[in-house]
């Protein structure tokens, strides 16, 4: 009888601490707009799996990938209300915001790795300001594969798009079609097959990865890889969240943050080469772009740039003369 008695009564102590046991792990959910195996998503799976092991089980975090339950125009305000902890973002979906996120929308600022990290470097104070005021916490940035130029011919001049339904997904972009003439036509990565066949639009400036995402070989015949842009994804906290977090666990995600940043360009440079190459795979004809298209974009990129100054004010001023200098 004294046995069973202390059985059940260890029964019941173990029932009692499992609720605290419980309690005393922290949730987080983390939104992002990218599919399970874009080289972003994937980068993050690593970083949060290095968070929870460093946590060892004062931490989960479940990570809410492709849009399902957040879309890219709400997560940022989805971490800044709670309604998610982490978020990720593309920064130039967020210019109309503030101008200072689409710096690296800035077309032939930066043509390569070693020019985004630079960029990306002297941009970071600016972005951690803008979010601190916002209760957010930069942890990590990392650029996309360069962007290029896809169409159904060869270009060699921007003169050849005018008047063409050119594909934009940002201000930037959109601003870029105005001036070269051609007609801007908003449509999303995951339209673009549709619209390309139906002749919505006829040609776009985006990255040899989301060419491989959405199956450019289906929709477009030529690939000029123009180093035309390297727009950043950047990932954040809510400040509130990570500041209740015991002190220790606050230090390994920023340690993991880190190391996420130095992995993500990596997987970028990665993609880069990897997906040019499928794209050449899979029949499309990818070929380097003529002096003269390079001298028009960057022409283009040089009026782009005094229009953004214009609206970035002192920062973006500031911003884009550390970068010059340094280069």
């Amino acid at each position: 009888m004294t046995l069973h008695r202390r059985a059940l009564l260890g029964a019941a102590g173990l029932a009692a601490l499992a609720p605290a046991t419980a309690r005393a792990q922290t949730r987080w959910q983390m939104a992002t707009a990218y599919a399970d195996g874009n080289l972003h998503t994937r980068n993050i799976r690593s970083f949060l799996q290095e968070v929870e092991q460093a946590a060892n089980g004062r931490l989960s975090i479940q990570l809410h990938s492709n849009g399902a339950l957040l879309r890219m125009p709400e997560i940022k305000r989805g971490v800044q209300t709670g309604q998610v902890q982490l978020g990720e973002i593309l920064l130039t979906a967020y210019a109309n915001e503030d101008p200072l996120f689409d710096a690296d929308a800035l077309p032939q600022l930066v043509t390569n790795f070693q020019q985004a990290k630079r960029l990306s470097d002297l941009q970071k104070p600016f972005i951690e300001a803008r979010f601190a005021r916002q209760g957010l916490s930069l942890l990590y940035m990392v650029p996309w594969p360069a962007a290029g130029l896809y169409a159904q011919q060869v270009v060699t001049s921007l003169e050849q798009l005018r008047g063409s339904r050119f594909r934009t997904y940002s201000p930037m972009t959109n601003r870029f079609a105005q001036l070269i003439g051609a007609q801007p036509t908003l449509v999303q990565s995951a339209e673009l097959a549709q619209a390309f066949a139906t002749g919505v639009v006829q040609a776009q400036v985006t990255s040899a990865a989301t060419g491989v995402d959405t199956q450019a070989w289906d929709y477009a015949r030529v690939f000029t890889p123009l180093g035309f842009t390297m727009t950043k994804n950047a990932v954040f906290v809510s400040r509130r969240a990570l500041e209740g977090l015991p002190r220790d666990l606050q230090e390994a995600i920023r340690a993991a943050a880190a190391r996420a940043e130095q992995r993500g360009y990596e997987l970028s440079e990665a993609a880069q080469r990897e997906t040019e190459a499928t794209l050449a795979a899979r029949g499309m004809q990818v070929t380097q772009p003529s002096q003269q298209l390079l001298d028009d974009c960057a022409r283009v990129g040089r009026t782009m740039a005094d229009e953004w100054v214009q609206r970035a004010g002192d920062d973006g001023r500031r911003l884009l003369e550390q970068y010059r200098a340094a280069g």
